[in-house]
């Protein structure tokens, strides 16, 4: 993998990925070192240094965000994002979290179906939900109602919610469908392999 082509995918990883990503993770995604990330990411700082896009770094993690320069039609943005409606996905979204919660991601991903990453950053922004470090992987996050989000409910916790302990459990269930299914699917895709093999 050349250099050019490093960078190009490591700024297309970071955008899909929606928030920070140690170095040391994308250096195992590309099985590279990494000090050969850093360079690549160095290098991809300078190509995009008069973009609208820049690198965000804190610690030992990167990030793509917007620059200072588009900070004021940003802010414009994110103010009437704030006053909108959540739509239907905000919604969907918003009610796995309060049901779920702390749930990471991929998980919030897997129930609906698509990829949340928009929308769990807009919810974010709103301040209804908040996201904490994973404690059992410290390089993953998982995302919790806000105490804001609980008071405009009108309640004291989020236990209170109406067919909590229900609801949670019909989550769980169509959540372990949809591994089993995975599950079967790659010892399908592994015996296909061996089949593949041994002829």
């Amino acid at each position: 993998m050349e250099n050019n082509d490093l960078e190009k995918k490591l700024e297309a990883v970071l955008f899909w990925k929606g928030e920070p990503m140690k170095i040391k993770k994308l250096a195992q995604i590309f099985a590279k070192s990494e000090e050969e990330i850093l360079a690549s990411i160095k290098s991809l700082e300078t190509k995009l240094a008069d973009r609208g896009i820049v690198l965000i770094f804190k610690d030992d993690e990167v990030a793509l965000g917007t620059s200072k320069d588009s900070s004021e039609i940003i802010e414009k943005l994110t103010k009437e994002e704030l006053v909108r409606d959540l739509g239907k996905a905000g919604l969907e979204t918003l009610s796995i979290i309060v049901y779920m919660g702390p749930i990471s991601r991929a998980e919030i991903d897997l129930v609906r179906g698509v990829q949340s990453s928009f929308i769990l950053r807009n919810l974010t922004v709103r301040g209804l939900v908040e996201r904490i470090t994973n404690p059992k992987d410290q390089r993953s996050f998982l995302y919790r109602p806000t105490f804001d989000l609980i008071s405009f409910l009108g309640i004291s916790k989020i236990e209170d919610m109406p067919e909590f302990v229900e609801a949670r459990a019909e989550i769980e269930k169509f959540k372990n469908v949809q591994k089993e299914a995975e599950i079967k699917l790659e010892e399908a895709e592994n015996k296909v392999e061996v089949a593949k093999i041994n002829e």
